[in-house]
């Protein structure tokens, strides 16, 4: 195991993406303005941010198999590769995959940064149209299938399947829907509390919900359960669960 990891928790640039006004708000785009910010982003936008990528590197340190590979799809900045790094055997490649080159090109950076010495390759791919999973004993979804859209997720999850070994696991982290619809409206108020709480201003949440809106949109929990079952997975287990966000290991047979 790594026991070199430099220091990578230096403050990153504070997410002021939404903060001024914008006439016509457009449809989310991971582009430069959201790359340079994006850390600090999830972590004021996601609750337990910290606590999921823990979860995260155990479950993968549990499932990761010698002579096999780890993917992490729609990897962005690196931050899940970084922590399963300090948990999974250091002889296990690493693949990430993005559709954002720029991202990817911040995930190196930080890679670097934290003294990787293991094999890894980060790949830029829209895993709606095309990407490869060979050999996989983990596959990670964190934040990620819930930007593709609904007709192509069982094609994903399906190609992911095929590219698992025996005994192989996607973790998957998603923003969901509650089960009664008379729950959402609360949850998601709950939720933008949580926003308020980390200094996100009325029109910040406003704007980005709105960015958000056609590009971001998410299942309820047993709709994602009974997706990942039509697509092959034999088992499927909630790890965590947070009003309108969830983390689900999925087990291949």
């Amino acid at each position: 195991m790594k026991t070199d990891i430099k220091n990578t928790n230096a403050e990153p640039p504070r997410d002021e993406v939404f903060r001024d006004q914008i006439n016509r708000v457009s449809d989310f785009k991971f582009g430069t303005k959201v790359v340079s910010v994006f850390d600090d982003m999830v972590s004021r936008s996601v609750p337990f941010y910290d606590e999921m990528q823990r979860m995260i590197s155990e479950l993968a340190a549990e499932h990761a198999l010698p002579e096999t590979v780890v993917y992490d799809l729609g990897c962005s900045t690196g931050t899940t590769l970084i922590g399963m790094n300090e948990t999974v055997s250091e002889d296990i490649k690493f693949v990430g995959i993005d559709d954002a080159s720029e991202m990817l090109k911040k995930c190196d950076g930080k890679l670097k940064e934290a003294g990787f010495q293991r094999p890894y390759e980060l790949i830029e791919a829209n895993i709606q149209q095309d990407f490869e999973i060979k050999n996989a004993s983990v596959v990670v979804l964190c934040l990620t299938l819930q930007f593709i859209r609904p007709i192509c997720r069982e094609k994903v999850l399906r190609k992911i399947v095929e590219g698992l070994v025996p005994g192989g696991v996607l973790i998957l982290v998603e923003k969901i829907l509650a089960e009664e619809s008379s729950f959402n409206r609360s949850f998601i108020q709950y939720y933008y509390d949580y926003k308020r709480r980390n200094h996100y201003s009325e029109m910040e949440i406003s704007q980005k919900r709105e960015a958000l809106e056609n590009v971001l949109i998410p299942y309820k929990l047993s709709e994602n359960i009974l997706l990942l079952k039509e697509a092959g997975f034999s088992q499927c287990e909630v790890f965590f669960k947070w009003y309108n966000f969830s983390g689900i290991v999925a087990v291949k047979n």
